[in-house]
């Protein structure tokens, strides 16, 4: 039997849906739509709808929704159903389903698009493996997956006794798909063809220090330049990127303030526009780390900022805003936070709850 992350990982009791706290999330004119997607089994009922800050009943038929990407093929938006069977479906206005296909692996957790190309790759996590599609490009719907398995572990026995793919994206110049695997402690790199729109088996374009259990990555916007938010050690790594595909190890930093003791396990890593401020969400500290970047892309904490809630999986920059949005999964609140001119993070006090709230995303 397969253990799903989220069995290993299993938090807080599920709380009901409730009203907003205080104001409500929109503070700025204009019409504000967003989604969020929860985990049935901490009390989500599905993919909610927020329309200027308020919370909206759940869109039917859709479960589990702990990730997706939208501006596909005549304006699909791809949703994963993490499962035991997972599946990827895209969706076009009023949530009416394009069709949807089998990841063909188990608790699907991430997913990247190529546009241009109108290609879709998928992690499967439990599985250890990606999926990768060609899309319809008039309707978006993908068609059958071709699913590449990954091999290696690590030193952590629960949690790297075989490899979990957890993030995947495309290179910037569209030759490569990279996936950070936890399990195998390494980053696999796909060549990929946008012409031929197809993806050669994978080789080891990273290996990450043993047991770090790297998590998900971002690549600064100008320079040759990916860092990496580890899970299972509280690190952020800084990595080159190199020609073929790779990447080499160029520093490191603690992602908790001195001194703390709670075990704490990184979840989503974001960069702004300019390459000037990055940002770590850290689950069990409860915190947003901020990382000031310099001229060459090295990062200084400048600030360790709670959250408001109980384990922030997910948030969302929102540069045109000035604001970021924070999901904090267990105790079921999406917190709204000012960004400063510096990138500094200051909490407003608006909040909303949403039940097992794990994604979000702007419609």
């Amino acid at each position: 039997m397969t253990t799903t992350r989220r069995e290993v990982m299993a938090g807080a009791a599920a709380i009901g849906l409730g009203t907003a706290i205080g104001p409500v999330l929109a503070q700025v004119p204009g019409r504000d739509r967003l989604i969020a997607g929860t985990y049935a089994n901490e009390g989500g009922r599905g993919l909610y709808p927020i329309v200027d800050g308020r919370v909206g009943p759940p869109v039917a038929g859709i479960v589990n929704a702990s990730y997706g990407v939208g501006n596909g093929p005549g304006g699909a938006f791809y949703l994963l159903r993490e499962q035991a069977e997972g599946r990827v479906t895209g969706y076009g206005p009023g949530w009416a389903s394009r069709g949807g296909a089998s990841t063909g692996g188990a608790d699907p957790c991430h997913v990247a698009l190529d546009r241009s190309s109108a290609c879709l790759a998928v992690a499967n996590y439990s599985s250890g493996s990606v999926a990768f599609y060609r899309l319809d490009r008039r309707t978006g719907a993908p068609g059958e997956a071709q699913v590449f398995r990954h091999q290696g572990h690590g030193p952590n026995a629960e949690r790297q006794a075989g490899p979990h793919a957890h993030w995947v994206g495309f290179s910037p110049d569209r030759r490569w798909l990279h996936a950070v695997d936890l399990g195998a402690d390494a980053i696999f790199a796909y060549r990929f063809d946008p012409a031929a729109r197809t993806l050669a088996e994978p080789v080891i374009g990273w290996q990450a220090p043993a047991g770090a259990g790297p998590r998900h990555m971002v690549r600064h916007p100008t320079l040759p330049r990916a860092y990496v938010a580890c899970e299972l050690q509280p690190r952020l790594l800084v990595l080159d990127a190199l020609p073929e595909g790779r990447f080499r190890t160029a520093g490191e930093r603690a992602l908790l303030a001195e001194g703390t003791a709670t075990p704490s396990y990184a979840a989503h890593i974001a960069i702004d526009r300019a390459g000037r401020t990055l940002y770590v969400s850290n689950r069990g500290a409860n915190s947003i780390t901020v990382f000031r970047l310099n001229a060459k892309g090295d990062p200084e904490p400048v600030q360790h900022v709670p959250t408001g809630g109980d384990w922030p999986r997910f948030f969302l920059l929102r540069e045109g805003r000035g604001e970021m949005l924070v999901a904090n999964e267990r105790s079921g609140t999406v917190n709204a936070f000012r960004i400063g001119k510096d990138g500094r993070l200051t909490a407003t006090g608006r909040s909303i709850a949403i039940p097992g709230v794990v994604f979000l995303a702007e419609v």
